[in-house]
């Protein structure tokens, strides 16, 4: 006999797209433009260039909506899972980066959010296993985010 487990609608976790689009003048701001025209918030953005292309990384309110905005004017983009923490002072950075040393959990890439819940600094972690990660960022006192912490 199996279990079933169903999630509570608030633990999804949060999403990132990556956008993959032509490094041209204005791209990143049609983008944000569109998103912005139906009411989605950006609420972090990283961008990786090189000479023809480039990936746009955002995190947005509205996950559901921002994909069929994507989808529907063309653009090709892939979905993720971050961990996003909470920072309330820049020590605490050095602690959570010990936390997943001590948990041995390798980082491909974080950058913080522009949103700032509760008066405190946002970091996101692209990691290679989120289930651990988030454990022993639990352990040592840090808060992890789910995407209805995020929406509006």
């Amino acid at each position: 006999m199996s279990l079933l487990t169903a999630q509570a609608p608030n633990s999804e976790p949060v999403r990132q797209f990556s956008v993959f689009t032509a490094n041209r003048l204005g791209r990143l701001h049609d983008l944000i433009s569109l998103l912005n025209s139906r009411s989605i918030h950006v609420l972090a953005l990283t961008v990786l260039d090189t000479t023809d292309s480039a990936i746009i990384r955002i995190v947005v309110d509205s996950p559901d909506e921002a994909r069929e905005v994507l989808v529907a004017n063309d653009f090709a983009f892939t979905e993720s899972e971050l961990l996003v923490i909470e920072i309330d002072s820049e020590t605490r950075l050095k602690e959570a980066l010990f936390a997943l040393l001590q948990a041995e959990i390798n980082i491909h890439y974080t950058y913080s959010l522009i949103t700032r819940p509760n008066d405190k600094a946002l970091i996101a972690f692209n990691l290679e296993d989120h289930e651990i990660a988030a454990e022993s960022l639990k352990r040592h006192q840090f808060q992890v985010l789910r995407q209805a912490d995020l929406s509006r």
